[in-house]
């Protein structure tokens, strides 16, 4: 749920065309997760965002691998250990397996993903407990990436140079469905993180999903303005309240 919401409202992005020059193999993020609970923010969770290079018998690849976790002070009232992974080319960040494996309190579920971008369709497994298994095909549109590629493929983008008011939609696979999302640039703003002040580009979040994002102008990230263009705090609404994502710490950069 926590990584979920996370990923959600940044899976956007601008063009499908941008060539990596921010993101490499051992990079690591991590992050703090807030939720309101009662009218007081709280943090419940560590989200961690990292790389390393895969080898395969054809390609080297770069794993992108993000979970979230409760602290375990909160893990009797509800316990999170959440997985995500997408195995991308490293110059695009186009995806070819990805990998999601949820356990939140007493629900469990594993989807993978196997992209054929050529006849545009994903293989994808369902697992849940008790030994359901379902396996599907799903044919997609040109350019469609799993929320992991794509939250990683917002930082490709040249903020510097785009207008303010910006507006543009991806098409992003969740849960074996399609949907929308959109993003608009805001301009920049500096804000105070743990890792020191930082000028960041501002987005604007939306989704096609309802049942995701809440409100308008509600959900927003910023990005550093530099080469690296980190995620270093977000806030977001959704159904059952708000939260926001503050970075802990950030090693292994590329610039």
């Amino acid at each position: 749920m926590i990584f979920r919401f996370f990923v959600v409202f940044t899976l956007l992005s601008f063009s499908l065309n941008a060539q990596n020059d921010a993101i490499i193999a051992n990079e690591k993020l991590t992050y703090t997760a807030a939720y309101n609970m009662s009218g007081i923010l709280t943090d419940i969770a560590e989200v961690s965002m990292e790389t390393s290079n895969i080898k395969t018998s054809k390609a080297t690849l770069l794993k992108l691998k993000c979970t979230a976790a409760t602290y375990s002070k909160w893990d009797n009232f509800f316990k999170i250990r959440d997985l995500y992974e997408s195995y991308v080319n490293p110059k695009t960040l186009t995806p070819y397996l990805y990998k999601r494996d949820i356990n939140e309190g007493s629900y469990y579920k594993y989807m993978k993903y196997t992209f054929s971008h050529k006849t545009k369709t994903v293989k994808s497994q369902l697992k849940k407990k008790n030994n359901y298994e379902e396996n599907k095909n799903i044919a997609i549109n040109s350019g469609t990436k799993d929320i992991v590629s794509t939250l990683y493929t917002l930082r490709l983008f040249d903020y510097k140079n785009m207008p303010v008011g910006a507006s543009k939609s991806l098409t992003i696979i969740f849960d074996r469905e399609e949907f929308k999302g959109q993003i608009t640039y805001l301009g920049k703003e500096t804000i105070t993180t743990a890792i020191g002040k930082k000028e960041c580009y501002k987005l604007a979040i939306g989704s096609s999903q309802t049942n995701v994002l809440k409100g308008k102008n509600s959900n927003f990230l910023w990005l550093t303005a530099d080469e690296n263009k980190i995620p270093v705090y977000g806030k977001f609404k959704i159904p059952v309240g708000n939260g926001e994502l503050k970075i802990k710490s950030a090693t292994g950069l590329k610039h």
